[in-house]
């Protein structure tokens, strides 16, 4: 079974600092036929203003990424991180037991642009843990790269949880392929661009919900860049 989900059918919220479209319910926005995907729970997209930010504030049990597309993402927990998060990197931070943190843009005039991302843990409990690998462009070109996975690689951060992330870049006459377990489910996010997924043409914002399906099929790009999960049922 395939259901696209339009931009359009999103939540949004604009506290002037930051402008905020919710694939999933969340905050004030509240849809029970979107309360998540399998294990996966939410995706904000956000638009956070120069010299704004989310002050600090806690987290538990939840595998939290953030994937950022432009500007940067000053980032700082209770962990003692404190790190920038560029477009191109994929950070991952494990809440488990309790942590806290806050994020915001630094950047004079641009405004940072990025997805936040939860997914439900395998584990509860756990020390609060965080990771950040680059993603070279390379790596995501014409092809789905593993960036989030329950094991850890050259350009895959380690979540506690059964799902797996991958990020792809298409234009043209560049295609791909992922077999999928028809016993699970599958999330596709169009991130940028126009693309088509198993025949049915995405543009910015679009989603595609799966479930039992054996493959998904990625092609005729135009500027595109997607995520797509592979998740708990």
């Amino acid at each position: 079974m395939l259901t696209v989900r339009k931009s359009s059918e999103r939540g949004y919220a604009d506290h002037g600092w930051l402008k905020s479209f919710h694939s999933f319910s969340f905050a004030n926005y509240f849809d029970p036929a979107h309360m998540g995907w399998g294990n996966l729970r939410v995706i904000n997209e956000d638009r956070i203003a120069p010299g704004t930010g989310f002050g600090t504030h806690g987290h538990r049990d939840m595998e939290i990424i953030s994937y950022v597309l432009s500007g940067n993402l000053a980032h700082q927990d209770s962990m003692g991180n404190v790190k920038g998060i560029p477009p191109g990197d994929v950070q991952r931070m494990s809440a488990g037991s309790g942590v806290r943190h806050s994020e915001f843009n630094h950047a004079e005039g641009e405004q940072t642009h990025f997805l936040q991302i939860w997914i439900e843990p395998n584990v509860t409990g756990i020390d609060p843990g965080y990771e950040q690998k680059t993603v070279p462009e390379s790596a995501k070109r014409g092809q789905l790269a593993l960036v989030a996975a329950p094991e850890a690689a050259e350009y895959t951060v380690k979540i506690h949880a059964d799902a797996r992330l991958y990020a792809g870049l298409f234009d043209g006459a560049e295609s791909a392929q992922l077999a999928l377990d028809p016993t699970r489910k599958a999330y596709v996010f169009l991130v940028r661009g126009r693309l088509q997924v198993n025949g049915q043409g995405l543009e910015a914002g679009d989603a595609v919900l799966l479930s039992a399906e054996k493959n998904l099929a990625i092609g005729q790009g135009q500027n595109a860049e997607v995520l797509v999960f592979d998740l708990a049922a």
